[in-house]
């Protein structure tokens, strides 16, 4: 998928999310953690800038979502220090949306024939179910506006419910 897609469909996973916080009463964190969503969902094809890593290799598993979720973790517990809200919080959220991040990108890009990694380097299996190719405009912005509307959606049915 191109950035597009990948937006959308990191708010598509999101909304369902956003619209818990807020019922929780933290739409602060939904309010964060759809921005965080959306500025870690291109973080995986930064292995086209590495040179030694091949594009959907490492950056690509479920073992780099769970890395990024402990980055997430160790933000969550750097912040918790500034802001003083409780470790509880923070900590399991920015595990949470990092973990959350990587696994709806990795999603995108398994709806393509390349497919991803996903159990690497337990396994060498690619996964894809074959449904788009990643370079299709109209998928990418189908992708897009499914994701805008389910994020809206769950946000007017929050904010009406709570």
């Amino acid at each position: 998928m191109y950035r597009r897609g990948h937006w959308g469909v990191s708010l598509l996973v999101f909304a369902p999310v956003g619209f818990a916080l807020v019922l929780a009463g933290r739409p602060d964190l939904a309010v964060v953690g759809g921005a965080a969503m959306l500025w870690l969902s291109m973080l995986p094809d930064w292995d086209h800038r590495l040179p030694v890593i091949s594009h959907r290799g490492p950056t690509h598993t479920l073992a780099f979502a769970l890395l990024v979720g402990a980055v997430g973790a160790g933000a969550g517990v750097g912040l918790t220090s500034v802001l003083g809200d409780g470790r509880a919080t923070l900590v399991p959220f920015g595990f949470a949306i990092g973990t959350l991040a990587i696994l709806a990108h990795l999603f995108a890009d398994a709806l393509t024939p390349a497919g991803i990694p996903f159990l690497w380097p337990l396994s060498t299996r690619n996964f894809s179910v074959y449904l788009t190719r990643a370079d299709n405009t109209l998928a990418n912005y189908v992708l897009f506006a499914v994701g805008i509307c389910a994020t809206a959606a769950a946000g007017f049915v929050a904010l009406r419910v709570a």
